[in-house]
């Protein structure tokens, strides 16, 4: 069970501790999105890793309208979460994503890390958030549902929509 999970912004520091935790603890196709090359933490994939979420630091009013947080759970990083604008034409509703560490699955805190991801975007002026994810990822879903989320599932039937409520 979870002690205390929050959302840290995203510095150097925090990013180093990222980094370390997903090379360590998750494949780089979990956290992030492809990089051409040999399979692995390769240093030209760390390098994408760092200049990724570099690069969302402007945060919902940058360039990338995204903004990624450290997820710690007791004191210990232990995955990312982001917000994004999904469309121009709908302010109010925010995209989340989020990872954890392998080894910190199945302890509540990704069901924590969407209390507060929910609570981030109302403070960002959202009134609702969507996250995407598929029919098979059971801890999602239920994370999901535990924070009172409409799910959606696709025609094709493997992908999920969910539509969460702000806080």
């Amino acid at each position: 069970m979870t002690e205390q999970v929050e959302l840290r912004a995203m510095d150097e520091q925090t990013l180093a501790g990222l980094l370390a935790v997903a090379v360590a603890d998750a494949a780089p196709e979990e956290v992030m999105p492809p990089v051409a090359g040999p399979p692995g933490w390769t240093q030209t994939r760390q390098e994408a890793f760092r200049t990724w979420h570099r690069a969302r630091r402007a945060g919902l009013a940058g360039p990338l309208a995204e903004v990624t947080f450290a997820v710690v759970d007791d004191g210990s990083i232990v995955g990312s979460a982001r917000l994004a604008r999904r469309d121009p034409s709908t302010p109010g509703v925010l995209e989340t994503g989020l990872w954890l560490a392998r080894s910190r699955r199945g302890r509540g805190i990704g069901t924590a890390t969407l209390g507060l991801i929910r609570a981030e975007a109302a403070r960002l002026g959202a009134d609702h958030v969507v996250a995407d994810t598929r029919s098979h990822n059971a801890a999602a879903l239920g994370a999901l549902r535990r924070n009172g989320a409409a799910l959606s599932p696709a025609p094709d039937g493997d992908q999920v929509e969910a539509r969460l409520p702000v806080t």
